[in-house]
């Protein structure tokens, strides 16, 4: 597959029966066969999107005094800022040529997670920081919940298996800044080669070069939506849940050519967690004799903690 697929979600919202299986077997297909889709349809529109790009253009272009006052210590980057270069792919030492901004369930308006999940961190520099981010924040995660039902019934699961796992699941609205490169990175990429830890991935701010996707074929292809698609993609624990069914996909976000280092690059990935009690063992049905069982069981929370180390973002 040389092409990322697409699809509309307007199919799988509609009461037509055929176009509500089109849809959910376009986008199973995409994620056994490639992984990634481009998404249509979606309930995040252009006007909240470009407000959140000003804001977050408006956040990094704050001194780095500024910003390190946001690093919150001992909280695994989920929350707030993390500085350029401190997060690797698992495997390496190099860090990734960004920085980013953490979004995580807005608490003031759901108290009963307050024993569950970090506060957000508010920007008192930026009036509208916080109040456009869990915007979006609800937006994509109302998006990816139609998703995994889809998914669900691609997986011969009851159509709302996933929704009392993602319910107040512990999801994250990442704002990334690549900045513009100043010196040859050497062995450094904007971003290394990686899958990514959760359910799914909404990735807005794609339109411009720089994402590659491993096929499976072990080719990188060129990931680049149109301005009104989120591209999508499936993370290690729904490989996990699904015994490698549905294999999470390898990408990264290679450097630009030497002509357009001095430009900044900006990225918005959403990624869908599960609430840290949901378990993450193979559904049944994917195991039979020649698909063995390919992952111990493990709950949700005890994954991420596993691969934040994994990342550099905690210590052991």
């Amino acid at each position: 597959m040389q092409q990322i697929p697409k699809a509309d979600l307007n199919e799988f919202l509609s009461n037509n029966k055929k176009q509500k299986e089109s849809f959910v077997n376009k986008i199973g297909e995409a994620f056994q066969e490639i992984g990634f889709l481009a998404l249509r349809g979606h309930f995040l529109d252009d006007k909240l999107q470009d407000l959140l790009y000003k804001e977050i253009q408006s956040f990094f272009e704050l001194s780095n005094e500024i910003k390190f006052n946001y690093e919150i210590k001992g909280e695994g980057g989920q929350r707030g800022y993390t500085g350029f270069g401190k997060e690797h792919a698992a495997g390496r030492s190099v860090g990734d040529l960004k920085e980013f901004w953490h979004f995580g369930q807005d608490l003031k308006s759901k108290p009963y997670l307050k024993e569950k999940y970090p506060e957000n961190i508010s920007v008192k520099e930026l009036d509208n920081f916080n109040k456009v981010g869990n915007l979006v924040f609800l937006k994509l995660e109302k998006t990816a919940k139609y998703i995994l039902q889809a998914l669900a019934l691609y997986l011969k699961l009851d159509e709302f298996y996933f929704d009392k796992f993602i319910n107040g699941g512990n999801s994250i609205l990442r704002a990334i800044h690549y900045p513009p490169i100043t010196k040859s990175p050497k062995k450094a990429e904007r971003a290394a080669a990686h899958g990514d830890i959760n359910l799914i991935t909404l990735l807005m701010g794609a339109q411009g070069g720089g994402l590659q996707v491993l096929n499976r074929k072990n080719q990188w292809i060129d990931a680049v939506a149109k301005p009104n698609e989120l591209m999508i993609n499936i993370g290690d624990m729904l490989s996990r849940l699904t015994n490698n069914l549905m294999p999470s996909t390898i990408h990264r976000v290679v450097n630009p050519p030497k002509e357009t280092w001095g430009n900044s690059r900006y990225s918005l990935p959403f990624f869908m967690h599960p609430i840290p009690e949901m378990p993450l063992n193979c559904i049944p049905h994917t195991i039979d004799e020649n698909h063995p069982k390919k992952f111990e069981d493990i709950l949700a929370g005890d994954f991420l903690h596993q691969r934040l180390i994994e990342l550099g973002l905690i210590k052991k």
